[in-house]
């Protein structure tokens, strides 16, 4: 039996038959099919859906002239985790073709299939313990991204993701970042690891323990900061950069929906830096939004020895809100929603200086 969600004809964005490249909803909506056509073709491959008369996955990107032409194979269980698209456009077919990407490199999330289930999973906990950069399926994409980018320039390629894949895709776009290539970058529901503080109504309350928080992490990461200068010191070794003032000039693209407990957390973590701007507290603010109070305490755990940020704490961010209610949390942590024609949508950007 034919699962509805999988079926473009069914549940795609066939309203976009005429993509303006230069439109953000036409965007999004395309970033977020390819995506879909990832989780599609995974299950294709579980449920051996194959050839045109069975597979789905295709026409979640041909029907926006995207080819796929390699899928990203994870080396435990074999899943297809991502793919490589190539945009092949007939004449007349869109709008503003120069603002479109030649490749986009996609990521899916967890897939709740016996063939991926376990293995999707503990590439979760690696999120939740930031050790996602430690994983064989993260050297995978890593190295594709790199490939891709080396090949054709930053400017003509994308990285898309959802959940688990969005965090696959906001980290191979830190890491290159780093190095001063831009890629465009669309995070659909990426996860924040932190309390549901943004689920708290009173906005007192809430901005009260956000404050607390932020005076606790910037005490922590002053202690860990002055800690390192002394073992730097003793080993006459020169100060590292600062990596996160460096990724300020990459504005990745986060979609989030209130609803979603696993980033609505995004939307805290940026309103509360103009927030404590406003209350001349700035300098906290600047120096708590590098860490988190998870991973510092998890640093003293460990010995110290993971220098990679978690992956949610990012200086600058695109952030889209999906403002319409949802049913529940499958609704609000769904991929559909972002080519949905009938929801609202507010974007902000988030600059860090």
């Amino acid at each position: 039996m034919i699962c509805e969600r999988d079926d473009f004809s069914l549940t795609g964005p066939l309203h976009l038959t005429s993509v303006d490249w230069a439109n953000e909803h036409h965007r999004r909506s395309v970033a977020a099919s390819l995506v879909q056509g990832i989780y599609v073709a995974e299950r294709d491959r579980q449920l051996q859906r194959e050839g045109p008369e069975l597979a789905l996955s295709p026409l979640w990107s041909e029907f926006f002239h995207f080819r796929l032409i390699r899928k990203l194979v994870d080396d435990a269980d074999f899943s297809i985790f991502g793919g490589i698209y190539e945009y092949k456009p007939s004449s007349g077919t869109a709008k503003s073709q120069e603002l479109s990407p030649r490749f986009v490199i996609a990521f899916r999330g967890t897939v709740n299939k016996a063939d991926s289930i376990s293995r999707d999973i503990e590439l979760d906990i690696h999120i939740i313990k930031n050790g996602l950069h430690t994983t064989t399926r993260f050297e995978i994409a890593m190295q594709a991204v790199r490939n891709m980018v080396a090949s054709v320039g930053c400017s003509n390629v994308w990285l898309a993701g959802h959940s688990l894949g969005a965090s696959m895709a906001l980290l191979t776009g830190k890491t290159v970042a780093r190095t001063g290539v831009l890629p465009e970058c669309f995070a659909f529901n990426p996860p924040f690891l932190s309390p549901p503080i943004e689920r708290i109504k009173d906005k007192r309350i809430k901005h009260g323990i956000r404050i607390a928080g932020s005076v606790i992490t910037a005490g922590l990461a002053l202690a860990k900061k002055a800690s390192q200068q002394v073992s730097q010191n003793h080993r006459a070794l020169p100060a590292p950069p600062d990596q996160f003032a460096a990724l300020s000039d990459w504005f990745p693209r986060l979609y989030v929906n209130p609803g979603d407990h696993l980033c609505s957390e995004f939307i805290g973590y940026f309103e509360h830096r103009n927030k404590m701007e406003e209350i001349g507290a700035g300098f906290v603010e600047r120096l708590a939004t590098q860490h988190s109070l998870g991973g510092l305490v998890m640093d003293v755990v460990s010995g110290g020895n993971n220098t990679e940020a978690p992956v949610h704490l990012i200086p600058t961010a695109v952030l889209t809100v999906n403002m319409s209610s949802s049913r529940d949390f499958k609704e609000a942590h769904g991929i559909h929603q972002w080519w949905r024609e009938d929801k609202i949508f507010d974007t902000k950007i988030y600059q860090y200086k």
